[in-house]
């Protein structure tokens, strides 16, 4: 069951995404188990970054009874934060400009430039990086799987609706979201402020 706008209403995935999650799942344990890896990975997403945020108010009913709505966010005045962080915290994030978009070169220049000065040690001690993302279309975009390729960097699979092995959806950005509920902005610079601020705000405990 997931809710929709109040409601709580039957999601099956197809056969086929069952066996393929559960596959990918079992295969991930026993290459845990073989030897850890966990403490490797270099995750990455993006969010939108709102400049009015409401606090929003659940509002729950039974199916078939109407919910009561809630204020929404206002989506013209939004940007797009890319982040990637690992479990000693954030190796890289910039919140993207109007017109700009994630990109293979941003993976190369910014990403790969962050971990070379924040983890200088990163290559010696686990081999090459090891980078978990969802299947998003800029993460498999040709440009950026070529610059990952490239890079020598292993992409770990990701099945098709599997939120639960995706950090960022369930940890970094959760936490956000409460901490910018309420918030409004009136430019760029302020959004900015406020996330360089949050993140700074985060110690390893966190990650």
């Amino acid at each position: 069951m997931i809710q929709k706008q109040g409601h709580w209403v039957l999601y099956e995935l197809k056969l086929r995404d069952i066996e393929q999650r559960f596959l990918m799942c079992v295969l991930l344990l026993q290459r845990q188990k073989r030897k850890g890896f966990l403490h490797h990975i270099v995750t990455g997403n993006e969010k939108w970054i709102h400049y009015d945020n409401p606090k929003s108010r659940k509002s729950w009913s039974k199916p078939g009874h109407v919910s009561i709505p809630s204020a929404k966010s206002n989506i013209h005045g939004s940007k797009l934060l890319c982040i990637w962080w690992d479990q000693q915290g954030v190796i890289y994030y910039e919140l993207l400009k109007p017109n700009e978009t994630i990109s293979g070169e941003r993976y190369q220049l910014h990403l790969s430039r962050s971990l070379k000065e924040k983890r200088p040690l990163y290559k010696q001690r686990h081999g090459k990086v090891i980078l978990l993302h969802d299947n998003a279309r800029p993460h498999v975009a040709k440009p950026v799987k070529t610059y990952l390729k490239m890079l020598q960097w292993e992409v770990l699979p990701h099945p098709p609706y599997s939120p639960d092995i995706a950090p960022s959806d369930f940890h970094l950005f959760c936490s956000m979201a409460h901490g910018i509920a309420d918030q409004c902005f009136r430019s760029y610079e302020e959004a900015k402020k406020w996330v360089n601020s949050w993140i700074a705000s985060k110690d390893m405990t966190f990650f």
